[in-house]
């Protein structure tokens, strides 16, 4: 494609309030300019037949892809994750890390920072999420606890400054003392603050979330549970009108009426979806590494020798499959937790994340089974599959 000025028409696009039948999207320079249904005359216009126009999924947790690893430290590791993404659908994501050494972890965020600054060939490095380093023993999950260290000021002002700013998310469990203190300092900061890995429990939770907290690691998986007479982690966050919870919709790391019970608690727009893919993810069954951790890929799910869940090889078009077929939950909203839930949470949200006028023009295709057909970002096409029509 090297228009800059053209029409897709899809039978189905899913805009920000609904699913338009056959209408046409026009883009401009990379920019949504109308959605109507009609088109210009003396514009081209590519028809996308049967396929449906949905936004760019966004992935807010991935540690990896197709054997590599945030945690490599490389800036090729960052683009083979890049381009892999791309095939899926997803147009933005944050880099994520995992427990290790402290000069390791800042050698990841420096390259995190060198990768959201350059012209990747896929998807968009959209920032650093920390998830590791400042958890628990309790539920330490895949993340290797010799490494745990304490969150203070100074480690963050290094976290942020390998970064180069770009540092979005910081992971950790609030039942520290000065925790409260640390989450205002990184909300002035402009980072947003997730619970997880914690034994916390309601009360703690609480506390945290009062204090600028914004929600929890994967719920359910990595923090204290809901007991009758403590509701843990989970409860708090699930009973906060204002937190948002990041859900893994692999049918492994939650059970379906689970899932049902977390939308029906938090709703569509409290609810993201997240891969938490490792670097197993696009690749067969067998061994692989997390961070300082082996981790053994059976059957697609990923798992550490004492048989702890380690992260995923789901990709974020399965993960809305699941959902849908899994916990009843309809399409539209299911791609706004892929795509627009996460955009608004990073602050993203008159950007990307839907489909909607003067939005950067970032689109996955899809067919009816829901593979991912092409991508494209900011009007550029990214992504073809192989026999698809012409873009």
């Amino acid at each position: 494609m090297t228009e800059q000025r053209y029409y897709l028409k899809a039978k189905q696009v899913f805009t920000e309030h609904g699913i338009k039948a056959n209408h046409y999207v026009l883009v401009d320079n990379g920019i949504i300019k109308s959605i109507n249904a009609t088109a210009e005359l003396n514009v081209p216009v590519f028809d996308l037949g049967d396929n449906k126009l949905m936004p760019g999924f966004i992935d807010m947790h991935i540690h990896g892809r197709e054997g590599c690893d945030v945690m490599d430290g490389k800036l090729s590791s960052i683009d083979t994750i890049s381009t892999s993404l791309a095939q899926h659908g997803v147009v933005g994501f944050l880099a994520t890390t995992v427990t290790a050494k402290w000069q390791d972890s800042l050698q990841a965020f420096s390259v995190i920072g060198e990768a959201a600054h350059t012209h990747l060939s896929g998807a968009k490095v959209l920032g650093a999420y920390n998830e590791g380093l400042f958890f628990t023993d309790e539920h330490k999950g895949a993340h290797n606890e010799k490494f745990f260290l304490r969150l203070n000021k100074e480690r963050v002002d290094a976290i942020y400054e390998a970064s180069q700013g770009t540092l979005k998310v910081v992971a950790m469990a609030p039942e520290f003392e000065d925790s409260k203190a640390m989450i205002t300092y990184l909300d002035s900061l402009g980072v947003k603050v997730m619970l997880g890995h914690t034994n916390a429990n309601y009360e703690q939770t609480i506390d945290a979330l009062d204090a600028g907290a914004c929600g929890g690691v994967h719920i359910f998986n990595g923090m204290s549970g809901i007991h009758h007479r403590d509701p843990g982690c989970a409860g708090a966050v699930l009973m906060d009108q204002n937190a948002l919870a990041e859900v893994i919709a692999d049918g492994i790391h939650l059970h379906p009426s689970i899932m049902q019970m977390v939308y029906k608690l938090k709703g569509p727009e409290k609810m993201a979806l997240i891969s938490d893919c490792i670097n197993a993810g696009g690749f067969s069954d067998g061994k692989y590494r997390l961070g300082e951790l082996d981790v053994f890929v059976k059957g697609g799910v990923a798992r550490t020798a004492t048989g702890s869940l380690a992260g995923s090889t789901l990709t974020l078009e399965t993960a809305i499959g699941n959902l849908v077929e899994l916990a009843q939950v309809p399409l539209i909203e299911a791609v706004h937790m892929a795509s627009l839930v996460p955009a608004t949470f990073l602050g993203l949200g008159d950007k990307l994340g839907s489909i909607a006028v003067n939005k950067q023009a970032s689109f996955a295709i899809l067919n009816d089974n829901q593979q991912v057909q092409a991508t494209i970002i900011d009007g550029k096409v990214v992504f073809q599959q192989e026999g698809f029509r012409s873009l």
